[in-house]
């Protein structure tokens, strides 16, 4: 990667993680876009990562995407505008940060991830991802249910387990990557029956749909497939699309390098100030 700054202009990104996950898998990211003169911030979503709460005390999606709501309205207004990348489910809080935010945000950048649209309810990605699944054997292989409980009543938590991040998530990624996934991989929640995750209206053309989106497919993504990713993108008419051959699902893990060319590409593009 040409780290070089001439012609561009330094860019604030902010990094999503998916589920389970937390800051710490976007650490190679993190080294590339700093070296190539960039700011970037790193989120841990609550009950994720290094953040403190335990996923029983984290009663809503709002709850769990309050560290991203908090970054991203923090930004000054009548500044910089951010560029937000999210990274597999990590996605859905992207999608609300745009919606409440919309003239902080430059660009969304959806690595993987699951990207709703306006005029459907957020959960329908994660619905056609089952529908898509032959069973639910094949889908979670090792993978664990927890039943967990909050404000909302009882309701689900997955525990990822090794077989699956070894197969389905990190199998094109260095050893000590998908080690450092088993240690550090929290239980996650999907959040399916959450109030906001059903709301058909929540997304809008005016706040949402005005934002500039970019979707990064990963061309050997086994756990959402490159099938999966384009159904998602046919569903936004106007969404760029960049590709990455040889990308996993952890993308940053399998071709880091790559995929802080496509963001540094995406952001010297922008026009990041109102």
């Amino acid at each position: 990667m040409d780290n070089s700054k001439s012609g561009s202009e330094r860019r604030h990104f902010i990094l999503v993680h998916g589920l389970g996950h937390g800051a710490w898998c976007w650490y190679k990211v993190v080294v590339a876009l700093e070296a190539a003169g960039h700011r970037v911030t790193t989120v841990d979503l609550a009950a994720s990562g290094a953040h403190p709460a335990r996923i029983d005390e984290v009663h809503s999606f709002d709850d769990y995407s309050r560290p991203l709501l908090d970054a991203v309205a923090a930004a000054p207004d009548g500044g910089e505008r951010l560029v937000l990348v999210g990274h597999s489910h990590g996605g859905l809080s992207l999608a609300l940060a745009m919606e409440r935010f919309p003239r902080k945000v430059a660009a969304a950048v959806f690595v993987a991830a699951a990207m709703p649209c306006v005029g459907k309810h957020m959960g329908v990605t994660t619905e056609e991802f089952m529908r898509r699944t032959t069973s639910l054997e094949e889908l979670l292989m090792d993978c664990e249910m927890m039943t967990i409980k909050n404000n909302q009543g009882t309701g689900v938590a997955i525990r990822v387990g090794p077989e699956f991040l070894a197969c389905k998530y990190y199998q094109r990624s260095p050893a000590e990557d998908l080690a450092l996934g088993k240690m550090l991989v929290r239980p996650g929640n999907q959040f399916l029956e959450d109030p906001v995750m059903k709301d058909v209206d929540l997304l809008t053309a005016d706040n949402y749909g005005s934002v500039k989106k970019v979707y990064v497919v990963a061309k050997a993504d086994v756990s959402s497939t490159e099938e999966m990713q384009r159904w998602m993108v046919a569903l936004s008419p106007g969404v760029e699309v960049e590709e990455i051959i040889g990308a996993d699902h952890a993308v940053m893990s399998s071709k880091p390098r790559e995929l802080c060319d496509v963001l540094v590409k995406i952001a010297n593009n922008l026009n990041t100030y109102y």
